[in-house]
């Protein structure tokens, strides 16, 4: 095992933290890890990601299952359309695009590097979001009642991209969940954890018959991944979420626009 691997590994923890203080983030970095750090193809990554994000977040899940803290309700309205979305993206759309998409100017576009683009863009809407915090404070009243379509239309979005680049969209999830369903935040991160893990792991399934899974690598870099969220959820006792939150968003923002410059160089 070489030092990569080793600071692979090693920072698969730092997915589990991410999930177990802030309830997302994990997808942000376990794919850079998989692809950078251990130099595996961004398509088997992604796999990868979806599988090690899901079985993380499913720990974390059953936390706040055992709290009372997730609104199942919600969870099914917003998880139906995505579970659809991600099976149908990595099982039948991701395997249809080709790996060379054709030449723009002196750029020549494949398929590993599209995706990777994708992702540093969603990235960056991560950042912005972490960084300013939209969607994810106080705790609403529920008196206006639940934007039903307007939850499945976001899910089936979010579904979307978690086939196309392995990413669980907590991201994206909590603010829905907090704007349109009118979660409280401790709610909305319970359940944002359980549509996650569902999703990411039926998205999972869709790989298994067209990428070439290392079981024995996966499940150590899961294991350390899940060991992760027990040390963040014990830190988030400690740890104020607004600013913890807004400072692994300049983070992101940082690795997203270092992701977006190496692809497109």
């Amino acid at each position: 095992m070489n030092i990569l691997e080793i600071a692979g590994l090693s920072a698969s923890v730092c997915v589990g933290i991410s999930l177990g203080l802030i309830g997302g983030g994990g997808s942000i970095l376990t794919l850079p890890i998989l692809v950078y750090l251990l130099h595996i193809n961004p398509v088997t990554s992604s796999a990868y990601s979806l599988f090690v994000v899901g079985t993380t977040s499913l720990v974390g899940a059953i936390t706040y299952m055992r709290q009372r803290q997730v609104d199942y309700r919600v969870a099914l309205v917003f998880s139906v359309p995505s579970f659809v979305a991600v099976y149908t993206s990595r099982h039948y759309l991701l395997p249809a695009i080709p790996e060379s998409l054709g030449v723009v100017g002196s750029l020549t576009l494949t398929r590993n590097g599209v995706i990777m683009v994708l992702f540093s863009l969603l990235m960056l809407g991560a950042a912005l979001s972490m960084i300013r915090g939209q969607g994810c404070v106080g705790t609403p009243a529920r008196s206006e009642g639940l934007k039903l379509p307007l939850i499945a239309a976001e899910g089936a979005l979010v579904g979307l991209l978690t086939g196309l680049v392995g990413a669980g969209g907590g991201f994206l999830i909590i603010p829905a969940l907090v704007l349109l369903a009118r979660l409280p935040m401790k709610i909305a991160v319970g359940t944002s954890l359980l549509i996650i893990a569902v999703k990411s792991l039926i998205g999972f399934t869709g790989d298994l018959s067209h990428v070439a899974i290392d079981w024995s690598f996966l499940l150590r870099f899961t294991l350390l991944s899940v060991t992760g969220i027990f040390i963040g959820s014990h830190l988030s006792r400690y740890i104020s979420g607004a600013r913890l939150k807004k400072s692994f968003g300049y983070f992101v923002l940082l690795l997203g626009v270092y992701i977006l410059l190496r692809e497109v160089s």
